[in-house]
């Protein structure tokens, strides 16, 4: 069942064509990585989802719900962290956290308590006197404490250190054993692997690539070390390998996760004394849509 699903959707600020066409769809109990760079369109694309912003063209349904029209009614069962937490300054943490929670309705107190010593939080302090970091726990705190049935997580772990980072992802893979969805945004290339079972790439606002990681992955190398008896001969010739290096006794390249079988066949054959590989990354996935393009570089300092 889709808890979200969006269908050609479009965004259009005067000339700018900020979204173009974004197809997106989360699941009952998925955790949905989105991706991109900055202005690639993450942040107008969430801002839609929350009927912040009213699309051009396009559909946006969350619930069943249209976004835009139903915002209301779909907010009662969402959750919502920006990336980038304002708060009131003459409050203390605690004051906010209790008034967001009572604005949804419903809220567990007893999970407040457990989530600010998770986050090793104090909320007696004003918020005026808070870092970012404890800014952003206070959005986090306040979110994870709602019984909310969908949650929107945009760079959720801004100004955390790793330690928290942990506890966050932690929450997530509790809140997805619960039955509950999550879309996730994020720079962090490991977290996102970590946790999410299907993965959009934005960029300049079109999808250019979903799916599972596992049916992403022909889309990356694998990076090999090899040590051989004799000297490996005309690598270079082989099909599918890539960035060959050598490195004291071993030699270091890439290869095309497809032609990986035949690739080691080959080298094989000159006497393995050591052979070390390491897995395709989401980073090596996101890095190969990027490296060549120009417009990544130009585009990186924007905002989304």
């Amino acid at each position: 069942m889709n808890v979200l699903q969006t269908k050609s959707l479009t965004k259009r600020f005067g000339k700018v064509m900020a979204l173009d066409g974004v197809n997106m769809e989360v699941k009952e109990g998925e955790v949905y990585g989105f991706i991109g760079p900055n202005g690639a369109g993450k942040s107008t694309t969430i801002r839609i989802l929350l009927g912040v912003l009213k699309a051009t063209s396009g559909e946006a349904r969350i619930f069943g719900k249209d976004a835009w029209k139903d915002a209301v009614e779909i907010h009662k069962r969402l959750a919502y962290v920006p990336g980038d937490v304002n708060l009131w300054p003459n409050l203390t943490g605690g004051e906010v956290i209790d008034l967001f929670v009572k604005l949804r309705g419903a809220g567990d107190h007893s999970r407040r308590e457990e989530l600010m010593e998770r986050f090793d939080f104090d909320p007696s302090k004003k918020c005026r006197a808070y870092s970012k970091g404890n800014r952003q726990k206070v959005a986090l705190i306040s979110a994870l404490s709602s019984e909310a049935d969908l949650y929107i997580f945009d760079e959720p772990t801004s100004g955390l250190d790793p330690l928290m980072e942990r506890v966050f992802q932690e929450c997530v893979q509790e809140a997805k054993a619960q039955g509950k969805s999550v879309i996730l945004s994020s720079h962090i290339l490991s977290e996102v692997e970590r946790l999410c079972d299907q993965v959009g790439i934005i960029r300049q606002g079109k999808i250019i690539e979903s799916g599972s990681l596992k049916e992403l992955r022909h889309l990356t190398r694998t990076s090999i070390s090899v040590e051989t008896k004799e000297p490996i001969t005309a690598l270079e010739e082989v099909k599918g390998v890539y960035h060959i290096e050598e490195k004291e006794q071993a030699l270091s390249f890439q290869v095309n996760t497809e032609d990986l079988d035949q690739v080691i066949k080959y080298i094989s054959q000159f006497g393995l004394v050591k052979l070390e590989s390491a897995p395709p990354t989401l980073e090596d996935l996101f890095m190969g849509h990027y490296e060549t393009s120009s417009s990544f570089r130009e585009r990186n300092g924007g905002e989304s």
